[in-house]
């Protein structure tokens, strides 16, 4: 029986986009018996709108063919639904699709359009909205407003945005309750994870798992420049719950309170300030392609 998939492009994101690819895409639709829509997000909120109309006509598929921000949209139309969410990851970090072990090769990775297997995975809601990677209160938000307004993106241009803020941005207080109990922190960055890394393998939660029904919460303190290069080591490592830098923690819910606004991001689209923050996962919410070899990754040195 012939499936529907509707393939959400954002020619923007990464490292732009190739008019081979849509060839590509119908080349692979047609030999897999897969009829075959591809429409192009217009502008900021479109690729939710095109997910949400996939459900509506009772599609099979909606792939996400971009970043993080594109992967986040379409999950918004179709978390709760029986349609399922694949990514070609077209993205600056990926980071969810690197989490998923999807190939970082983009034509390797079209081979998940015929050969994949469905699997449920857990999603949060971040005062309201939807987050299904990793999101982020303090300096990593503030990095990513700068970075959504550079023409130029990519791991080179993150990582010199990094650089040049560091020493700006100061370590905030905040009062977090969760797992029954309330404590105050002075961080640098409190990371709301679902799966484990930013992007580029950038593991700020190496332990978290999208399936286990828990949000990992990673408190990282401002590390003196001296120690960056070990900490950065760390974190590309998946060992940054070794640094004393870092506490790290698990929950269903969490409520975050500050003294005053501080920057955020969800799922590394920068938000408006604010200073007070209610996180609670919902178990096993969206439906995900993965490739075959991930489904059964536990055994693995990464947990999905």
């Amino acid at each position: 029986m012939s499936k529907n998939a509707l393939f959400v492009v954002n020619k923007f994101s990464g490292g732009g986009y190739r008019p081979e690819v849509e060839g590509r895409i119908i080349e692979i639709c047609k030999s897999a018996d897969i009829e075959c829509h591809i429409e192009f997000t217009q502008s900021r909120g479109h690729a939710t709108e095109l997910a949400q109309w996939a459900v509506a006509q009772k599609m099979d598929f909606v792939f996400a063919v971009g970043g993080d921000g594109t992967v986040n949209e379409v999950a918004q139309g179709l978390v709760g639904s029986k349609v399922a969410m694949g990514i070609l990851p077209k993205g600056s970090g990926n980071g969810l699709a690197r989490h998923l072990q999807m190939p970082m090769d983009f034509k390797r990775s079209l081979d998940l359009i015929a050969h994949h297997q469905e699997e449920m995975i857990d999603t949060m809601l971040i005062n309201g909205k939807l987050s299904v990677n990793v999101s982020g209160i303090g300096f990593d938000g503030h990095v990513a407003a700068l970075f959504a307004n550079k023409a130029k993106r990519g791991l080179i241009g993150y990582a010199r945005l990094v650089f040049s803020e560091f020493r700006r941005f100061k370590s905030f207080d905040a009062t977090v309750t969760m797992n029954g109990k309330t404590f105050d922190t002075k961080s640098f960055i409190i990371a709301i994870a679902n799966s484990s890394q930013f992007g580029n393998n950038a593991r700020v939660a190496p332990q978290a798992s999208v399936r286990d029904q828990l949000i990992d919460v990673s408190f990282i303190q401002k590390i003196p420049l001296a120690q960056a290069a070990g900490f950065a080591g760390k974190m590309f490592t998946g060992k940054l719950d070794k640094s004393r830098y870092v506490d790290m923690y698990q929950s269903q819910k969490i409520s975050i309170q500050l003294k005053e606004p501080v920057a955020f991001h969800i799922d590394g689209e920068a938000l408006e300030a604010a200073n007070a923050f209610e996180a609670v996962i919902k178990p096993a919410s969206l439906k995900v392609l993965l490739p075959i070899k991930t489904v059964n990754s536990r055994k693995g040195k990464y947990p999905i």
